[in-house]
Order: C-alpha cells, then sequence, then structure tokens
C-alpha cells in the first residue's frame, strides 16, 4: 500500500495546501490534512503539535511546515510515526517531493489602474501621446489628462480626442467645472471628480463621474451624491480621498472600510499618490500594502502619479501589486512566493548555498577559470588555485594575480562589485547576469512596443467597471 502522510497547516494554508496535494496527481502516496487551530502555519511548535493532535488516523508519516520549531525527534517518538519538516515556502512542495512546481497565474487581475499626467496643460499634444504609450506599456488602463489650477489648457479638446484615436482610455481631472465639461464633450470616459455640489454636470455629458466627498472626510455626503446617481441608473465610481501618512491616513482607511460596508455593490476608486508620493520610502512595498488592501475591501480602480523620482516606477510596480493580490485571493494564500516583482532591494531566499556548501564546490574544480559566489558570509571566489571570501572586492585582490591581464580584471571587477551589491543587500547572484531589480527596473524596448498598441484594457475583470 503506499504511503499515508498527514500533513498540519494552519487555517490560511489549508486551501492551498489541498490545491498543491490535489496538483500533485498520483505522487505515490496518499494525504489528508489537519488544521491545528492557529491562522498561520509558522506559528505552529513542536509543544503544540504534542498537545492538540489527539489522532494520527493511519499516518505512516507525518509533515508539518518548515518553519514550524521545537524537537521533532521527540513528536517522531511520541506518536511512534516519523514527523519531518516540509519546506519552508508552500509552493516549494512539489519539489520537495520531486516534482516541478506549476508557475503561478499572474495573467489576471480586477483593477483597472488610471495614471495621471499631471502637466498635460504644459505639455504638447505628441509629448502627451509618448508619455501615455509608455504609461500603457507599464500597465495603465485609464490615461488621466490632469488639469493644473490658475494655468490654461486650450488643447484640452483636441488632447483627448488624440488619446481615444490613439486606442487609450481617458479620464479629465480638474477642480475647474469648465474643463470638466469640455473634456467631457469631447468623449472623455471618465470625469474626476464631482461632489454633491457639482453632480449637476454629470447630467450635461455621457462621462463616468468619480465621486469625491464636498467637505473632505464627510462620508454621508458622499453616499448621498452615490445613491442620486443610483436612482437615475447612473454609473460612477466613488473615492472617499486616501489621506497622506501621518495626517489622517489611519482615518482615510476606515472611511474606505466603511464605504464598502454601507454601499456593498458600489465601485470605489482608490487614489494612491498621497502616501506613495508624499512618504520618503521605496514605493514597491506600499503599493504591495495597497493593492492588499484594496483586494480585501473589492477596490477595483486606482488613480495614480509618477511626479516624484522615487516614484518612476509606479505604475509598473502597481500592475505588479494588482496581479499577484488577484492571484493570492483567489488561490487562498498568502501573497508570497507568488512573483519577485515588488521585491527589488532583496529576495526571499538570497542565498541558495552556505560556506561549507561553497567550500566543498571550490574543492572539486580543476581549471583556472574563476567562479564566483556569495553567501551570509561574504563573497567567495575560486579555482582550481584556491577559494579566497572577503566582504569588500579589494581584500581579494592580491590573491587574483592579475595584473598583467587588464581585461580580465576589469571582467572580475564588473563580477564582483555586483556580488558585493547583492551581498549587501540580500540579493541573488548569479555570475554573468545583471541583478534583477523586479518591476523596478523599465521594461525592454522591443516589450514595450507590443504592449503600446491600441486596444482594449488588459483587466481581466470579474465584473467590468463602468
Amino acid at each position: 500500500m503506499p504511503e499515508h502522510i498527514l500533513f498540519l497547516t494552519g487555517r490560511l494554508a489549508e486551501s492551498q495546501l489541498r490545491r498543491v496535494l490535489g496538483d500533485l496527481g498520483d505522487a505515490g502516496f496518499t494525504w489528508e490534512v489537519q488544521v491545528l487551530g492557529v491562522q498561520v502555519a509558522a506559528l505552529m511548535t513542536a509543544d503544540m503539535i504534542r498537545r492538540r493532535l489527539t489522532d494520527t488516523g493511519r499516518a505512516d508519516r507525518i509533515l508539518v511546515p518548515g518553519r514550524c520549531r521545537g524537537d521533532l525527534a521527540a513528536l517522531s517518538a511520541h506518536f511512534g510515526i516519523p514527523v519531518e519538516r516540509g519546506p519552508d515556502e508552500l509552493m516549494d512542495l512539489p519539489g520537495f517531493f520531486g516534482r516541478k512546481r506549476r508557475a503561478p497565474d499572474l495573467s489576471r487581475h480586477d483593477v483597472v489602474l488610471f495614471a495621471e499626467l499631471v502637466d498635460a496643460p504644459r505639455m504638447g499634444i505628441e509629448a502627451i501621446l509618448a508619455q501615455a504609450a509608455a504609461y500603457a506599456a507599464d500597465g495603465a488602463d485609464v490615461i488621466d489628462i490632469g488639469g493644473l489650477p490658475q494655468t490654461p489648457f486650450p488643447h484640452l479638446e483636441e488632447t483627448v480626442r488624440a488619446l481615444k484615436a490613439a486606442g487609450h482610455r481617458v479620464s479629465v481631472d480638474s477642480l475647474d467645472t469648465d474643463e470638466l465639461l469640455r473634456g467631457g464633450r469631447a468623449g472623455a470616459d471618465y470625469l474626476l471628480s464631482l461632489s454633491s455640489e457639482t453632480l449637476h454636470l454629470a447630467d450635461e455629458v455621457a462621462s463616468v463621474p468619480v465621486l469625491i466627498p464636498a467637505r473632505h472626510g464627510d462620508l454621508d455626503d458622499l453616499v448621498g451624491a452615490m445613491q442620486r446617481l443610483e436612482a437615475r441608473g447612473r454609473p460612477y465610481l466613488a473615492d472617499p480621498i486616501l489621506d497622506p501618512l501621518p495626517f489622517g491616513f489611519a482615518s482615510s482607511l476606515a472611511r474606505y472600510h466603511e464605504l464598502r460596508r454601507r454601499m456593498p455593490q458600489a465601485e470605489i476608486l482608490m487614489g494612491t499618490g498621497n502616501v506613495s508620493e508624499l512618504t520618503d520610502a521605496d514605493t514597491a512595498g506600499i503599493h504591495a500594502l495597497l493593492l492588499g488592501i484594496m483586494a480585501e475591501l473589492d477596490i477595483r480602480a486606482l488613480l495614480t502619479t509618477q511626479v516624484s523620482p522615487h516614484c518612476k516606477s509606479a505604475v509598473r510596480e502597481i500592475d505588479a501589486a494588482r496581479r499577484i493580490m488577484f492571484a493570492a485571493r483567489e488561490a487562498q494564500s498568502l501573497p508570497c512566493d507568488f512573483s519577485d516583482d515588488l521585491l527589488g532591494l532583496r529576495h526571499r531566499k538570497p542565498f541558495p548555498y552556505g560556506p561549507d556548501e561553497i567550500d566543498a564546490m571550490a574543492a572539486a574544480v580543476k581549471d583556472p577559470s574563476f567562479r564566483i559566489q556569495i553567501s551570509q558570509a561574504g563573497m567567495h571566489i575560486y579555482n582550481r588555485d584556491g577559494l579566497h571570501t572577503a566582504t569588500d572586492p579589494f581584500q581579494l585582490w592580491p590573491h587574483l594575480k592579475l595584473e598583467h591581464d587588464g581585461g580580465h580584471a576589469f571582467y572580475l571587477g564588473v563580477e564582483l562589485a555586483r556580488a558585493q551589491i547583492a551581498w549587501q543587500l540580500g540579493k541573488r547572484y548569479s555570475q554573468d547576469e545583471q541583478l534583477a531589480w523586479g518591476c523596478m527596473q523599465p521594461r525592454p524596448a522591443e516589450d514595450m512596443s507590443q504592449q503600446c498598441a491600441p486596444g482594449p484594457t488588459r483587466a481581466d475583470t470579474t465584473r467590468a467597471l463602468p
């Protein structure tokens, strides 16, 4: 009879664990899953397992999460069957059993991404079209034309028509009601932003209004405007406004939560620029957090800007984050190990080999070519003449004996510089390959040319936004 394995896990990982095991097919063993009353599997301990696992059934072996702490040998003796740790990451379970891991599906998402051109009144049509094409290549679904206070925008209509002709969906974003009307009459798909005091503009154009409170934080006013449009059968998006840190951010999140509770079917938009642009922090993590909140609250539209230099990859980051969070929600999984796109500075597993393993590999080398690897101990460079380890490339130079080989010295200098950066940050390093920076690194030009082609939004939505 095939071996029967009992898998222990937490509530959050149960669905995904069953799915991964089911995908293994005929794996040469049968299995069952037990949840031991914890949310997160990594919080499980050997003592907890001994207390809570009262029946091992017909199990021949027990597999616990890789991060489970405690003495598993004592557990094995207690239950009378082997108790072993599985891999740290659930998605590595197929590899643990000698199977190839199924690649996660990141082709789908359900968030429509508005990317704002904040200087449009000062830009010519050709520059606007070029920037719009770049935004679309990075993942934008709607090009938002931002008006500027006290700044004439004589080519607004021409801008809207040119963008529509290029295949883009367009929104007009202005505090000037005249500009909103002009943009709507020119064919804009959305108008940002109307309130209960300017709601009459929605009667004059076909554009979908994005609603905000007439007074900041007034959720009752916003809900009233939403209900007025619903009574007339008009589509809309509602935005309670996300405030910056540390000036009301938590309260504004609570407003989004309350709006979803009060209007469970409403389409909601979140503008993220107040947080990403006004916080001196790398934006990939900010966008991951905000898109995760949006996934929980079923918020399916987002407005972003790329003004500050530290936000220059915002659209790409949001595109990656919306796909990761959609896949995690669909799989009922934590958003771990789906993609490295948002891990620009560090990697989850930066050092695949330890110093002892590198020592063993170095001992087997019989040729003069240098190999470079990194571990927690630093940079390792070796060939048949020996292995040298350091945390500073200059400490390695005296051992290389390349004073009369400029080309080779240059090559090793480049590689050791990459290796040092990877070691310092905690990134994966592979000799002769550039360091990976996730979606913070621009997409290749050949990919952009394909993605800039006019067409419908790439959002694979479960229900279409208006």
